[in-house]
């Protein structure tokens, strides 16, 4: 693997060698904020999770990213994280009756899994766009098939 600002061996082989670097981080905190990670200012999504087919502003299509079930995983991963942990530090200092803890930790966790599902699946179209992955680098995205069939 390469580093540098010209060159990026990522993903792709032999075809990604001859292309720019993307800025990656730039490309996740853009789709963090719901922006398009190419230009930055156009919008990601035109519903909840829906993603715009094109952005707006810049024209790159982003119609073919593949982000599926991972922003899910990654949403119940860093909402259990903050969930679990605000959890024992109340548990440690307080006693709290059953009620109580349903009361606040049942809404804080769906209010925060709803609150964070776009922002990361952003994060997740923005790093695809970054890594040339599933089409944006200009070529077709092949599935292979499995295996047994």
């Amino acid at each position: 693997m390469t580093t540098g600002t010209t060159e990026q061996h990522v993903f792709g082989g032999e075809q990604q060698a001859r292309r720019p670097a993307r800025p990656l981080g730039e490309a996740i905190k853009r789709g963090l904020l719901g922006r398009c990670p190419n230009c930055g200012e156009g919008k990601l999504f035109r519903a909840y999770v829906k993603s715009v087919d094109a952005c707006s502003v810049c024209g790159e299509k982003l119609n073919h990213h593949r982000a599926d079930d991972l922003p899910a995983y990654l949403d119940i991963v860093v909402v259990g994280h903050i969930v679990i942990a605000g959890f024992m530090a109340v548990e440690m200092r307080y006693v709290w009756p059953m009620w109580l803890h349903f009361a606040v930790w049942v809404p804080l966790t769906l209010i925060l899994a709803l609150i964070m599902l776009q922002p990361i699946k952003g994060a997740v179209i923005g790093l695809q766009w970054a890594l040339y992955m599933h089409g944006f680098g200009g070529e077709p995205d092949h599935f292979e098939p499995h295996p047994e069939l």
